[in-house]
Formats: C-alpha cells, sequence, structure tokens
C-alpha cells in the first residue's frame, strides 16, 4: 500500500516557513556544505526538486525514486503561483488542498476543496508509488491520522514565528525514529515511522 510522506524542513522551533511565508533563513553552511548536502539530498528524492529547477541541479532526466504525487496546501502552492510556477512539480501528479482557490490555473493541478483525508485514503488505495505531503501546517495537521512516515530535515536556526510543521487540534500522534543523518554544516535528517 502506498504510504503518505511528510517531507518537510524545519526550525529548531518547528516553523516551516517565517510569518510572511519566508524560507530564506534556514542556514545551509557555506558553499561546499551546501553543495555537499543538497547533492546528498537530492540523489535520495530527485522528485523533490521543482521541475524548473531540475536540469540546473543536474536531475533532469532523474527518476522519480519515492513518489510519483504531490500533495500541497493552499500557502504552498501560493508560493509557487507567485514566483509564476502553475505546475511547480510537472514530474509528479499534483493535488492542492484548498476551498478558496477554485479552479487550479494549470490543467496539471488538481485541487480537491472536500476532505483531505479521504483524498489520501484514496490515492492510497491505488497503485503506485508514495505520496508526498509537501505542506504547509494546517494541511499537515489535517492528515496527521493518515501520515506513515515522516522525514524531517531541521535546521539549526530558531524563527521565533511563522508556519508551525503542523498545525491542528491536540491530538498526539507517536513516531518511532528508523534513521536519522547529520552533515557538517549542522543540518540533521532524521526519518520517523508512525506508531499506530
Amino acid at each position: 500500500m502506498r504510504k503518505l510522506v511528510y517531507y518537510i524542513g524545519t526550525s529548531l522551533d518547528g516553523r516551516i516557513a517565517g510569518p510572511r511565508g519566508e524560507v530564506d533563513f534556514f542556514p545551509t553552511g557555506d558553499e561546499e556544505q551546501t553543495r555537499a548536502y543538497a547533492t546528498w539530498i537530492n540523489a535520495r528524492h530527485p522528485e523533490t526538486v521543482p521541475t524548473a529547477l531540475r536540469a540546473r541541479v543536474g536531475l533532469a532526466d532523474a527518476p522519480n525514486l519515492r513518489f510519483d504525487t504531490v500533495l500541497m496546501g493552499h500557502g504552498t502552492y501560493r508560493a509557487a503561483l507567485d514566483h509564476g510556477t502553475p505546475s511547480p512539480y510537472a514530474h509528479l501528479r499534483q493535488y492542492v488542498v484548498s476551498r478558496t482557490l477554485g479552479t487550479a490555473p494549470d490543467p496539471a493541478v488538481t485541487v480537491v476543496d472536500g476532505d483531505p483525508l479521504a483524498l489520501v485514503r484514496g490515492l492510497k488505495r491505488e497503485e503506485g508509488r508514495d505520496i508526498w505531503l509537501c505542506g504547509g501546517g494546517r494541511l499537515a495537521g489535517a492528515l496527521l491520522p493518515g501520515i506513515d512516515e515522516l522525514i524531517i530535515k531541521s535546521y539549526p536556526v530558531v524563527a521565533g514565528s511563522g508556519t508551525p510543521v503542523f498545525d491542528g487540534e491536540f491530538d498526539p500522534a507517536r513516531f518511532a525514529v528508523t534513521d536519522r543523518h547529520t552533515f557538517p554544516n549542522d543540518v540533521t535528517v532524521t526519518w520517523f515511522t508512525a506508531r499506530r
């Protein structure tokens, strides 16, 4: 069965973006450290690199290794739209959960205005690779009961405020650490599996 995997970067205080959607405050180290970190991450999850950037980082012809579907909240998708990219992950099936967006400006993007858990349950029943939950915090909070794995890139910075990793009702969910890797730039990537 396909899994829903929340693959996301976060600050030490659990913020995936600043109060105005900023993500440029995540430190990645000097040029050599940044290149080594990006190469390592991209080799494992090439499909998470936006389509417009894939050729620039040597992934133009890279196959989708883990995911064939991406699920985004309106805020995450809005950031792509604001940069003139109506189909940010054209190499994946793209879903945006939003009650206000209406029709997507690109036919390759499906907007879902209903229950995100019902969408995920339906996608999990289909054949294919896993489903990448790209963000944001409210969508992750709503989908918490359906998340099977977490891949958390933890950056050594405190944001102070902004979009939380999870934003929802108090509903503790336990996860087990399955792997962890720390880079010379002090970024840590941790893999978790849901304990159900």
